[in-house]
């Protein structure tokens, strides 16, 4: 063979051999893993922690999502040839079996035919602590903070090694004041008591409840003075703040609260102000616009997360055409008579929860939060606003904002008005009254039915919904002015916040009753609310 020929066929089998070696070191690397996978099978829990420091210090690259699977009770081997599986879910019949060393998927199996390798508390603590490592090196700053706050949970020599040696090399200011919280926790055990006064002062400024419990068992131990004033002194200013703030979050649910008064009172206000009928009706109203943000979703499954915006306007016609049809065949016969008003409108809200239970039965539908309204705002520790509230306070500004608007700037709104205030002086000006009544009481209704959306997103949808709220939304539009807006979205938000401000000391029930005791009193003072109507059909009223 020449000697040119010689060159390319060295050349050949160079290059072959450079694309097999690769592979096969990848082979081995993936054998020795499996292999070491393998002996998790017959180890005692001791031994299991001895295996899990191997598996992490071989840096496979599938080495966390097999420490996960052991966490989370999903490694397990098959009986027939005890080869190491991932379970993709702990539960079920079958189970789908991935490959540990590729993370493909292998079929499924019976549950009975596979073992699941077994672990207890010390050693899930020990693969958190890992896993948490593994995860101190992700490029993302809110997976570090989470792997932080892991390996603060069981601190050690080590550990605090670890989390010194990070804090060295980390660019991400909360990411710095996590791993400072996590060593100050750590040096609490220390033998130098200036150490644990340093600590203590670094952890006088969190507001978290773990902090504060393990500095309240500081307190107990501590045998130093200084260190022991330094603990009751962070623990006291800890405290206060997360009592504010649970002050604060307690406001914020008041708010949610009157939110969904200022929805529903809406409508009272509305309907009262220009028809002057007491409807306990209304409630059913609204739970007409519960069940059908309900129907919405059903008929929407895939699509959760617009359901409910397409429920807004869904619900506002059922329970608009609802409230139209009630004025039109039954209301608008009995016009100045109130007593028989009161008592036909109860009697349509009977026939409205029967109808419901009939269709529905007696039982709660469930209606789903779409996701963009789940989940909650972390401010800090001590303060979470969840998003479904959020979303519903902002909801009821919107809907206050937009009828507000239609009663100042279109034509409906100005009819509505005149009518509200002169009824015999807009009639004789060619105002059709009889039709301005129909849509007002339809206004007021669809209403309603819009705060049965917002209330499905904090309760259950039964045909009991309306019932639990028709009497504090009926003391919104007194404590207000009747036909008041203004009056309704204050007294809404006044009495929602009071309420909850009241609950944790006096219980829900006595607090209604307060609530009810103080409007008294304020009635016998104002008798026609906040913001009483004008006009002289306001004076007969």
């Amino acid at each position: 063979m020449k000697p040119l020929q010689m060159g390319g066929f060295g050349l050949l089998l160079g290059l072959a051999l450079w694309s097999v070696v690769p592979g096969l070191a990848q082979t081995q690397d993936d054998a020795h893993f499996l292999a070491t996978l393998g002996e998790l099978r017959e180890a005692s829990y001791s031994d299991k922690h001895a295996i899990a420091q191997r598996i992490i210090q071989g840096s496979h690259p599938k080495a966390r999502q097999a420490l996960t699977a052991l966490l989370e009770d999903r490694l397990a081997y098959r009986n027939s040839d005890q080869k190491i599986f991932l379970l993709k879910s702990a539960d079920g019949d079958p189970l789908t079996l991935i490959d540990p060393a590729s993370l493909a998927e292998a079929g499924t199996t019976p549950a009975d035919s596979v073992s699941k390798i077994g672990t207890n508390n010390s050693l899930r603590r020990s693969l958190r602590t890992a896993l948490a490592r593994f995860s101190l090196t992700n490029a993302d700053p809110a997976v570090r903070i989470e792997a932080v706050r892991g390996i603060s949970q069981s601190l050690d020599a080590t550990t605090l090694q670890l989390l010194r040696d990070q804090l060295a090399a980390e660019q991400d200011s909360r990411v710095k004041a996590e791993i400072n919280l996590a060593v100050a926790i750590g040096t609490l055990d220390s033998e130098d008591p200036r150490a644990r006064i340093s600590a203590v002062k670094t952890l006088r400024s969190t507001l978290s409840q773990e902090v504060r419990n393990r500095l309240a068992r500081l307190i107990e131990e501590e045998k130093d003075a200084n260190v022991k004033a330094a603990a009751i002194d962070a623990v006291g200013s800890i405290d206060v703040w997360r009592t504010a703030y649970s002050g604060i979050e307690t406001l914020f649910f008041g708010l949610s609260l009157g939110s969904v008064l200022v929805l529903i009172a809406m409508g009272l206000a509305i309907t009262f102000g220009v028809v002057g009928v007491i409807n306990m009706a209304h409630g059913e109203l609204m739970m007409l616009g519960a069940y059908t943000t309900y129907l919405v979703q059903v008929a929407m499954p895939d699509h959760i997360g617009i359901s409910v915006l397409v429920a807004i306007p869904a619900a506002f016609l059922v329970s608009g055409a609802t409230g139209v049809i009630m004025e039109r065949s039954i209301i608008r016969l009995l016009y100045n008579r109130p007593l028989e008003t009161l008592l036909a409108t109860f009697g349509v809200s009977l026939v409205l929860q029967q109808t419901v239970r009939s269709i529905f039965s007696a039982l709660n539908r469930s209606v789903k939060t779409p996701g963009w309204m789940s989940g909650s705002l972390r401010i800090n520790d001590a303060l979470t606003l969840t998003y479904n509230r959020l979303y519903i306070v902002l909801f009821a500004l919107i809907v206050f904002a937009c009828v507000l608007l239609a009663l100042k700037k279109t034509r409906l709104g100005l009819m509505i008005r005149a009518v509200s205030q002169n009824r015999g002086m807009a009639k004789a000006m060619g105002i059709r009254t009889e039709w301005v009544d129909a849509m007002t009481f339809g206004l007021g209704s669809g209403i309603a039915g819009v705060a049965g959306v917002a209330l499905s997103q904090l309760t259950n949808v039964g045909p009991n919904l309306g019932q639990a709220y028709i009497i504090d939304s009926f003391m919104v539009v007194v404590f207000g002015g009747v036909g008041n807006l203004w009056g309704s979205l204050i007294g809404g938000m006044s009495m929602g916040i009071v309420s909850n401000l009241l609950e944790p000391y006096a219980g829900a029930v006595l607090a209604k009753i307060l609530v009810l005791i103080a409007l008294i009193i304020f009635i016998q003072r104002r008798p026609r609310g906040l913001f009483p109507q004008t006009g002289r059909a306001a004076e007969d009223k």
